[in-house]
């Protein structure tokens, strides 16, 4: 059977997956009377709350005397490094384009490591159906971004295919409707071509991707470039650190719809995992013990942002967790380096804190979602950039970011991040009322935005960033500019002590909820922390005022999540994560300490 092997590339929400859903389900993957939900690509929790994809994930879709290997990939800059490594795998990738929003800072980057691949770019125009899509322009903007790119005229032919995924069609022309998705199939067939393998060299295969199973342990995922692999077979696995090791590798699967199917052998080009192999890593080889030879792996990008997670030393520390001494999480951040690729964990100088370091607050947070689920509870600090020294210059991150406003706003959000050292590089007036600014601003200056940007937009507008290399330190930033309520002392607050804090703020916790004394309730409008007593309780009296005991009135407090929190807290602040509940802190909860500890940090 021939093999044909395609990651399917895009910008977030531009419908990667649900494509890969209609090509399923037009592949015969699933019984007709089969119940299949949408995005079935989207399989974890995580994946499925937030209607975005995390991991890169396989499948393989038959096609006449065809075996497509699909790669869905996530469309968010902040995973960048899972679709940098899955390319490895592939001959040639789908980059998917919304028909309305065009090409968008996460479709340069994508295709940016594509094209220096070498592979074979078929161009999708997804949601052709949508009110407002416009083909014909985003077609320009897509021969613009490949010539910008420096594309060479092999890749500069692509083909272009317009389709709704979502109504599981495509067609060769902008102006007709499809009736299914064989111009996508077709076009793979035609267009990819053969994996450029060699079968009767040694083996040699590079790992991917890397799964775990409760019962086989480690499973390796990675393609075959070179000869065949056979089940039980003597392998040599060529570490990262160069070293080799001679082992015997147990069961092969390869991909069939959304399952994996056993088989005695592979041959070149064909997308395998494989079991036995108990501490093998991404980026290792296994290749024949005659001859074993590494491949070179993808370069990483580095990661740009970088926090601390330290075990909970709150009041409350061991009462909601599962896992909370400082070995467990370290156990769990270093078995997460090995499937996360661009992410870097580093020891501190307390044994009870480490530096993790990731692509953006994105990437972070998903992955302390993750550990929260699986019941850790453990603080984390405010995010900071990783200043780089280059030429005797000390140059920090800079992203490209991209914001669909109202045309109303757009004064506004202007003004804001010129406040965070932003530069407008364009600015588009659109349609329906939108426009479209484009700017250079450091990696610093968005920390703590998305929120702002959301209140100044009321909602409705979109913003969109990516790492885009390092320049020079812009200057100062200022911090937030509103100060926080504090708790006076542990308890749990009552609706009477809430009702006078809530004078002096906006609370953040309601009646009922346990606090500690320096735990962070509600934020001040002025700039300074405040201490309020939200424990306190109503004394009673024999004396009866008129109205004096009319029921009292909360305004709802504001719900903060973990993506909110993280990007609210400043440096003297702690977010705890718990599987219960996630709070705000001070580091220092004690407050004659606390100010000590300000004063001797220049902070008052």
């Amino acid at each position: 059977m021939e093999i044909r092997n395609v990651a399917i590339i895009a910008h977030v929400d531009h419908g990667k997956t649900t494509l890969v859903d209609a090509l399923l389900k037009q592949s015969g993957t699933f019984r007709e009377n089969e119940h299949v939900d949408e995005r079935v690509m989207d399989s974890n929790d995580l994946e499925r709350e937030r209607g975005i994809t995390i991991l890169a994930k396989n499948t393989a879709v038959h096609y006449g005397d065809y075996k497509i290997n699909i790669i869905d990939t996530p469309g968010h800059a902040d995973f960048g490094g899972e679709v940098e490594r899955v390319l490895k795998m592939v001959d040639g990738v789908i980059l998917l384009v919304d028909a309305f929003e065009g090409v968008m800072p996460q479709t340069r980057f994508v295709l940016r490591k594509a094209l220096n691949l070498n592979l074979k770019p078929i161009v999708v125009l997804n949601k052709i159906d949508r009110d407002g899509a416009r083909p014909k322009e985003v077609v320009d903007e897509v021969i613009e971004l490949f010539l910008e790119l420096a594309a060479n005229d092999d890749q500069l032919n692509f083909p272009v295919i317009y389709a709704s995924g979502k109504n599981g069609w495509a067609s060769m022309d902008p102006n007709i409707e499809g009736t299914d998705m064989k111009p996508i199939f077709e076009t793979i067939i035609d267009y990819i071509g053969a994996p450029k393998v060699e079968k009767d060299k040694p083996l040699q295969m590079l790992v991917s991707s890397i799964d775990y199973d409760n019962y086989v342990g480690r499973i390796a995922i990675g393609r075959i470039e070179r000869g065949a692999l056979n089940q039980g077979q003597n392998v040599a696995v060529c570490r990262k650190d160069g070293n080799v090791q001679n082992l015997k590798i147990g069961k092969i699967y390869t991909y069939q719809g959304l399952k994996r199917i056993e088989v005695e052998t592979a041959e070149a080009g064909d997308v395998v995992a494989v079991v036995g192999i108990p501490d093998i890593n991404i980026g290792e080889t296994i290749a024949d013990p005659t001859d074993p030879e590494a491949v070179p792996f993808v370069d990483i990008d580095e990661p740009t942002l970088t926090m601390t997670f330290s075990v909970n030393n709150g009041p409350f520390a061991g009462k909601e967790g599962e896992f909370v001494t400082s070995r467990h999480l370290r156990d769990r951040l270093m078995k997460e380096l090995e499937s996360n690729v661009s992410l870097r964990v580093e020891e501190t100088d307390s044994p009870d804190s480490f530096k993790v370091s990731g692509r953006g607050e994105l990437h972070l947070s998903v992955l302390i979602e993750t550990m929260r689920r699986e019941g850790f509870e453990f603080m984390v600090s405010r995010p900071t950039v990783i200043y780089k020294e280059i030429d005797g210059v000390k140059c920090e991150p800079i992203e490209e970011l991209v914001v669909d406003v109202p045309d109303e706003f757009t004064g506004s959000v202007i003004e804001k991040l010129g406040t965070r050292k932003a530069e407008m590089t364009n600015m588009i007036v659109g349609h329906q009322g939108y426009t479209r600014l484009e700017f250079k601003i450091p990696a610093r200056g968005l920390i703590g935005y998305r929120s702002e940007f959301l209140t100044d937009t009321k909602g409705n507008g979109i913003m969109n960033h990516i790492f885009s290399g390092y320049e020079p330190v812009k200057g100062e930033i200022t911090p937030r500019n509103k100060g926080t309520l504090i708790a006076f002392e542990t308890g749990k607050a009552v609706t009477y002590g809430l009702f006078n804090a809530q004078e002096r703020g906006t609370l953040f916790i309601g009646a009922g909820t346990e606090v500690y004394q320096g735990m962070i309730v509600g934020e001040n409008p002025r700039p300074e922390d405040m201490e309020v007593n939200v424990c306190k309780e109503k004394h009673l009296t024999n004396t009866r005022a008129s109205g004096s005991d009319d029921a009292l009135r909360l305004t709802p407090p504001r719900q903060m999540s973990l993506e909110q929190a993280i990007e609210y807290i400043q440096e003297d602040e702690l977010v705890e994560v718990t599987p219960k509940n996630i709070r705000l802190r001070k580091k220092i909860l004690d407050p004659t300490a606390r100010i000590r500890w300000m004063r001797a940090n220049g902070l008052l």
